[in-house]
Parts: C-alpha cells; sequence; structure tokens
C-alpha cells in the first residue's frame, strides 16, 4: 500500500439541538477563554440561529461579540475588518456560525490573531507557520464541509480566488446541529447538498492523495447525500433527513480534506468570483461536463461510485443521475441561467487555468480548450 496520511477535527460532535447548551456542549474546548468573537453572516443573524448560543454562552459567564457581516464569496476585505473587530475586542477563542463563507473567514480570523504572519503570507499550501486563537465551528447548512477541513477560500480584488490550505485551519471542534438547518430554504438546501456530493465524488477520484479512509468516507458520505437530498428539498422539516444532509457533508468534507477535489472546483470558481454564482450552485453546474471529460481516465472509478447508489456502473449513470437529481430539486442546469454568455467563455476558461493547487489533482489533465469546452457544454 502506498504511504499516506490521514488528518480531521480532534472534536466532533453531533447532536440535534446541541447548540442551545453551547456552554456545556463546547467546555471542554471554552475552558479557560472568556471573551467569545463569533463570526456569522446577517441571515443566520436575522434567523436568531445564533441567539440560544449566545445566552448559553452568556448565562455561563462569557462575555460574546458577534460579527455579521460575512458576504458569500466572502472578500478580504471582509476578513480584515472581522480581525480588527476581534483584536478591538480582545477575542481569546473564535466560533464560526453559518455557512462555508462564515466559517472560512473564522478561520482566518484566528489565524490572524494568533500568527506574525499577514493573510498574504498565507496563501497557498502550507505556507501558514503560526499559531492561532482556539477555533470553534458550526455550520448552518449541508454543503461546504468547512467543518473539518484545513482549507479558507475568499475573494480577492474584483474576482480572484486566493485559498490557505494547512493543518492549523482544522478546528479544535466542530458542532453538527442538525435543528440550525431546518429552515434552510430548497434552493440552498439542493445546491449546498449537490456541493457536498461534488466533494465525496472528487475525494474519491482525485490524482494524487486518493487513500483508503478518505474513500470509505467518500462512498459513506454520498451515499447519506443521495438518500436524503430530495427528502430534505421537499420537506424542509424532515429531522432525519436533515441530520443525514450534514452528517454526509461532513464525512464527504473530511474525505476531501485529505484526498483533494479536481477540476469540477476549479471550474465553478471563476462562475463564483466573475458571476457571484453561489459556490455549491457553480459546482453543481461544472459536474456533468467535467465527469464527462474525466471519463475515459477516470471510468471505472465513477462506475464504482454509481453502482454504490444502485446505479448502472457507468460514468453516464452517474452523471445522468446527478443532472436528475438536480432537475427534481429546481436548481439552475445551465450557464445561462445563472448570466453567463458565450463571449464569456474565454475568460472564465483562463480563470479557471489559474486554480492550479486545485487542477493537480484532476484525474485527467485540464487545458484550457477543454475548460471551455466544458462551460460550452452547459451554456
Amino acid at each position: 500500500m502506498k504511504a499516506f496520511e490521514f488528518r480531521t477535527v480532534p472534536h466532533i460532535h453531533v447532536g440535534t439541538g446541541s447548540t442551545v447548551n453551547f456552554a456545556e456542549t463546547a467546555a471542554l474546548i471554552l475552558s479557560g477563554h472568556r471573551r467569545i468573537f463569533i463570526v456569522s453572516d446577517p441571515g443566520v443573524r436575522a434567523a436568531g440561529l445564533i441567539d440560544p448560543s449566545i445566552a448559553s454562552l452568556e448565562s455561563a459567564g462569557f462575555s460574546v461579540c458577534v460579527f455579521d457581516k460575512v458576504q458569500a464569496d466572502p472578500p478580504d476585505s471582509v476578513v480584515m475588518d472581522a480581525k480588527i473587530r476581534a483584536e478591538e475586542f480582545g477575542a481569546e477563542l473564535i466560533i464560526g456560525f453559518g455557512g462555508g463563507s462564515s466559517m472560512d473567514t473564522a478561520k482566518l480570523v484566528a489565524l490572524l490573531l494568533g500568527s506574525p504572519q499577514t493573510l498574504e503570507q498565507m496563501y497557498g499550501v502550507n505556507k501558514v507557520t503560526g499559531p492561532r486563537l482556539p477555533l470553534i465551528l458550526v455550520p448552518t447548512t449541508s454543503g461546504t464541509g468547512s467543518e473539518v477541513t484545513p482549507i479558507s477560500v475568499i475573494t480577492v480584488g474584483e474576482s480572484s480566488k486566493m485559498g490557505v490550505n494547512a493543518p492549523p485551519l482544522y478546528p479544535d471542534m466542530a458542532i453538527l446541529d442538525a435543528g440550525l438547518t431546518i429552515g434552510l430554504p430548497p434552493a440552498a438546501t439542493a445546491a449546498t447538498g449537490i456541493d457536498a456530493m461534488v466533494h465525496a465524488i472528487e475525494a474519491y477520484t482525485t490524482k494524487l492523495q486518493k487513500n483508503p479512509v478518505s474513500d470509505a468516507l467518500a462512498l459513506a458520505g454520498l451515499k447519506k447525500l443521495h438518500s436524503a437530498i430530495e427528502r430534505a428539498c421537499t420537506v424542509g422539516s424532515d429531522i432525519q433527513a436533515r441530520e443525514d444532509m450534514l452528517l454526509g457533508a461532513m464525512l464527504a468534507g473530511q474525505a476531501f480534506a485529505n484526498a483533494p477535489v479536481g477540476a469540477v472546483h476549479a471550474l465553478a470558481y471563476p462562475l463564483g468570483g466573475v458571476f457571484h454564482v453561489p459556490h455549491g450552485l457553480s459546482n453543481s453546474l461544472m459536474l456533468p461536463p467535467v465527469l464527462r471529460f474525466n471519463a475515459p481516465v477516470a471510468g471505472p472509478l465513477y462506475g464504482e461510485l454509481a453502482g454504490h447508489l444502485g446505479l448502472h456502473t457507468s460514468t453516464e449513470a452517474l452523471v445522468e443521475e446527478m443532472e436528475r437529481i438536480a432537475d427534481a430539486v429546481g436548481i439552475e442546469t445551465r450557464l445561462n441561467q445563472v448570466g453567463v454568455a458565450a463571449h464569456d467563455i474565454p475568460r472564465l476558461a483562463e480563470e479557471a487555468m489559474l486554480v492550479t493547487r486545485i487542477l493537480v489533482n484532476n484525474p485527467r489533465e485540464m487545458t484550457r480548450d477543454a475548460a471551455a469546452a466544458c462551460y460550452e457544454a452547459v451554456l
């Protein structure tokens, strides 16, 4: 067997309603830290999802400050604003509470407050040298898996995506409370759910770091997500479906944290950066053409995934099933539905070619012309 490494979060708590008693649930990590800085977004704050946690923390004697200005595909300016606010507050521990954008921002705030490095010095793979503040992550969507990955992706400049990928970005604790996802609208449930399925698919077929542990997690996560996504979208209050989605997304996140994603993500990033398409929807849009492009190399692995879902063991069966799910849950399936025109494709292809840290993991070499053809296939 080829040598490999596997890392994940040291403490994971799964339990519906567990954030209501946040101080008790996270007591081990909170111990010794009194000033708690929560990073979130306006929607999560307005929905009141954080309120029970704040009440629990304050009743236990903690001082709490909430920064709720995170945007989708967060720009570096928001990260720095959060860092400054946390410094002014005297934060001793950071909580990321929300979707992937909030959790990714929280990771970087924890690093910036604990490390002498600048944000620019952290971009790339294993560039982080300093420590961070204690960090707890709480997802409110079932998609990014950010709560169990060492990765943070933000927007720099007008549209460029930059990533920080280093072990210190693993939090000290991830808390999975499916009750927080009950109010997630069907469109967001669908897009984030398919995003998580993409994580599992790409982890299972990654070129450089595929390993038996990630394979097992990818298969388990994909199975849970596949069985639950349509129920979660049509009956949003189905707590069993919500729990399966949240757990499936976490398992897929653990898989791709160790067996990195490939060209689906690389081609999706420019859609978010240039057209502000939500990350999950971008991945859903680009999945079919990239799978078909990769089929000459990764076809047998795609067949294994399809068979695991009870389908015919072929790439096309897997692609058709993912297309069927997208149709069934009612999300966009063509680029022209999200504002992309034919004249935009050259720019998208150029931008995708810059995401080299991800493209190296793709099972088949992705060229600029091939990227353009993938975009054209779903225009």
